[in-house]
């Protein structure tokens, strides 16, 4: 049975909006259970290399000749990576490593709702600055009154945790972990756009620079008791779940469905349909985590949703050329 572009290019923006929104209320909901967000990090690097890493190596095999011939050192890793290791480390480290880690932390002391504001939220701004400082990107002045609600939004969220710290709440270690996180992610999409990598070989090589640096780092501190897991108080059901949904789900899936998404739609008209995810997720937090809803948070969410929309209205308004490379993968 075959699909057509219209019909594939909706079932992507379907699946992408999606996970990124169950990614939110699911690792809320996950904290709240057996594992600690070194095991859900560790699940996730497991789950989506065991898709990405047999995929890296053929796509290495494939291209070897191609190489050999060109001259230049085109996978790394032992071959798992299609990347060069320097360009294999540096996304690694801020796409693979930090952003996981980050963002499970946060979950462990902050609510969904702060995630759904947080999160994506102020990826649109660490990305516009750093597109400024890294790649000389202009920030028009509309896209800096869009930049500025979004800022306005997250003071509204953050500011309140901050306040609360005095009454010895750890809201807002959450919120700073939630705000790093789409720091981290934003610099690996900066970079990844910088290097002009393809946004398949970016995830395969990101997850495969985890996987070889994680695993063996994660063992050796919990055999030494510096971090502590709950990998063998959880059921196989949960253990199954977290690799199936965060590993394979939220970096392979949503990956592949944003970028038929980015081909079908582009990438202002994508980024509109993304622009949901806040609104999503914060709803589903308040329906199936029962998370109250509070007025800042209200507030937040819609100077945030807007900040996004008027970024991407100005690009639709004066578009800009297309890039030589295809757009980097990016995921929750």
């Amino acid at each position: 049975m075959r699909f057509s572009p219209r019909a594939l290019g909706l079932l992507a923006a379907v699946v992408t909006v999606t996970i990124w929104t169950g990614f939110i209320v699911i690792a809320r909901a996950s904290a709240q259970r057996t594992l600690t967000p070194f095991d859900i990090a560790l699940l996730r690097i497991a789950g989506a290399s065991l898709v990405l890493l047999p995929w890296g190596a053929w796509l290495v095999r494939r291209r070897a000749a191609e190489a050999a011939e060109a001259g230049r050192p085109d996978a790394s890793l032992g071959g798992i990576s299609p990347l060069p290791l320097r360009t294999t480390a540096l996304l690694g480290c801020f796409g693979g490593l930090l952003y996981a880690l980050l963002a499970y932390a946060g979950f462990f002391h902050a609510p969904a709702t702060h995630a759904a504001v947080l999160m994506p939220g102020s990826l649109p701004l660490w990305t516009a600055l750093l597109a400024a400082l890294l790649l000389r990107d202009r920030i028009t002045p509309l896209r800096a009154a869009g930049l500025a609600l979004i800022v306005a939004g997250d003071l509204l969220v953050g500011g309140r945790s901050l306040l609360a710290a005095f009454s010895g709440t750890d809201v807002w270690k959450g919120d700073l972990l939630f705000m790093s996180a789409a720091a981290c992610w934003a610099t690996y999409s900066v970079l990844a756009r910088r290097h002009a990598v393809d946004a398949v070989h970016a995830t395969i090589a990101i997850t495969a620079f985890a996987c070889l640096v994680y695993l063996p780092a994660y063992a050796l501190l919990v055999a030494l008791g510096a971090v502590t897991s709950h990998l063998a108080q959880a059921p196989w059901s949960e253990i199954a779940f977290q690799m199936g949904f965060q590993g394979v789900g939220s970096v392979v899936v949503s990956g592949i469905a944003f970028t038929r998404m980015i081909q079908y739609y582009g990438p202002v008209r994508s980024t509109m349909i993304t622009a949901l995810v806040p609104g999503l997720s914060a709803m589903g937090a308040v329906a199936f985590l029962n998370e109250p809803l509070q007025w800042n948070l209200a507030a937040g969410l819609l100077l945030v949703t807007a900040g996004i929309l008027l970024g991407v209205l100005r690009k639709s308004q004066a578009p800009a050329p297309l890039p030589s490379a295809p757009h980097p993968a990016v995921r929750p």
